[in-house]
């Protein structure tokens, strides 16, 4: 394998991670299914570039591809490699357990509601500006008279216990 194809191949295996982390599933089967053609699946960056396909093919519907790509992952010559697919296979293979509907959360379709173009439709007006050199408004000033500024006792404790832990620290030095 040359040099470019495996630049090529990273920079597949790259947006396949980030369209994934976005939650653009298809797009990232798409990069990563690239990645995985480029590369040779024996070495560790082809580990890599499956692993995360199997992720890919499970968030974006395809149950069966990903256990299939895990199964012969569980071959693979690097250990970090085949441990992870054993993981992850065991986790596609699990029982997927029934949840009650009263812990699910129904989100509506947006798209079956009917279109009313007067309700749905947002639309954002410019500011009329008539004097585009506006200065920022000045910072309001506080009147320091209604300001209470007597001495503070507890300031004056801390600065105590202050001195008291640093003449500590020099006694402790000698």
């Amino acid at each position: 394998m040359n040099t470019e194809s495996l630049e090529i191949a990273k920079s597949h295996y790259q947006a396949g991670r980030v369209a994934f982390e976005n939650g653009q599933y298809r797009e990232a089967v798409e990069n990563l299914e690239k990645a995985s053609a480029l590369v040779s699946r024996n070495t560790k960056l082809g580990g890599e570039v499956d692993i995360w396909l199997v992720t890919a093919y499970e968030a974006a519907g395809r149950g069966e591809d990903a256990i299939a790509l895990c199964e012969k992952l569980k071959r693979h010559p690097y250990s970090e490699i085949n441990k992870q697919a054993r993981h992850l296979l065991y986790i596609l293979k699990a029982p997927k357990l029934k949840r009650p509907s009263e812990w699910m959360t129904e989100i509506p379709d947006l798209g079956k509601l009917p279109d009313n173009d007067a309700q749905t439709r947002v639309t954002l007006k410019p500011r009329s500006t008539s004097n585009t050199n506006k200065k920022s408004p000045e910072p309001e000033f506080v009147d320091l008279s209604q300001v209470n500024t007597k001495d503070n006792r507890f300031i004056w404790l801390g600065l105590i216990v202050i001195g008291f832990i640093l003449s500590y620290l020099v006694w402790l030095s000698f």
